[in-house]
């Protein structure tokens, strides 16, 4: 083969590849400023990171970040012909902005190393569900201003009258539209005065004698009684798994704190 086609063929063969490769490089690389690229894969992270936060992805959003990217490429490549990397104010930020990303790398490595459970949530919730023990009154009242009054009252609740019925004169006009009910509730919820009274009460009785507390007189009647219901599982599971991630770092901690040599 002659020289001068060899030579042709070659720079054929150069400009091939040339076209073959750009493409790829092009679709690795968002923008290349003054010979530095930008990939593409830093859009994706701030992409991603904006719809997290409920931004829609988007055409739209894509370029507003990349010419935000470029914008920062532009700004850095500024500050280093500066020199102002080389100041130690700044190399005090850069290391304490590195020292910052460290840390979370490592607490992300230990969780990921040693995750928290659904069995350790469970195990958890278990204990401090044990652990809250108690018992909930469900109670019943009618809250009026005088002694006479209230004795009254009570007199005619032991005749028959009904609770519901009366209990629609009571000041506490929210209970008082539901026949006197409280709902459940512990009984240091209630002023002292009306929880002595109502842990004293057998399921299904009422007062002997109307309490007098800060608000008036009241009639109590008990009408059931059960430990203490704990929220669901799934209620508290976020709670719970970020409590037992913090007792592992701080474990971490100590475990380090323990084995360095601190002068």
């Amino acid at each position: 083969m002659k020289p001068l086609l060899r030579q042709a063929l070659s720079t054929a063969s150069l400009a091939i590849a040339t076209v073959l490769v750009m493409p790829s490089a092009q679709a690795q690389n968002a923008a290349i400023v003054n010979g530095k690229a930008i990939p593409s894969a830093r859009v994706d992270e701030f992409v991603a990171a904006l719809t997290q936060q409920g931004r829609p992805d988007s055409p739209e959003l894509r370029t507003a970040v990349r010419d935000e990217l470029i914008a920062r490429e532009i700004f850095m490549q500024e500050a280093e012909k500066k020199g102002l990397s080389r100041h130690a104010d700044v190399q005090r930020q850069l290391d304490s902005a590195r020292q910052d990303i460290l840390i979370r790398a490592l607490i992300r490595d230990q969780l990921k190393t040693n995750p928290v459970t659904d069995a350790d949530i469970k195990a958890e919730y278990d204990k401090l569900a044990k652990a809250s023990g108690g018992k909930e009154y469900k109670a019943r009242h009618i809250l009026v201003d005088g002694e006479a009054e209230a004795k009254a009252i009570t007199e005619q609740l032991k005749k028959g009258a009904s609770f519901e019925e009366l209990a629609k004169k009571s000041k506490d006009t929210g209970s008082a539209a539901r026949g006197g009910d409280l709902d459940w509730a512990s009984p240091d919820s209630y002023v002292k005065p009306f929880s002595d009274a109502l842990v004293k009460l057998e399921k299904g009785k009422m007062t002997d004698a109307p309490v007098k507390s800060d608000f008036g007189w009241h009639v109590i009647r008990l009408d059931d009684v059960r430990d203490v219901q704990p929220p669901p599982l799934e209620q508290v599971k976020p709670q719970i798994q970020q409590e037992l991630e913090r007792r592992r770092i701080q474990s971490m901690q100590a475990d380090l704190r323990a084995k360095a040599r601190v002068q």
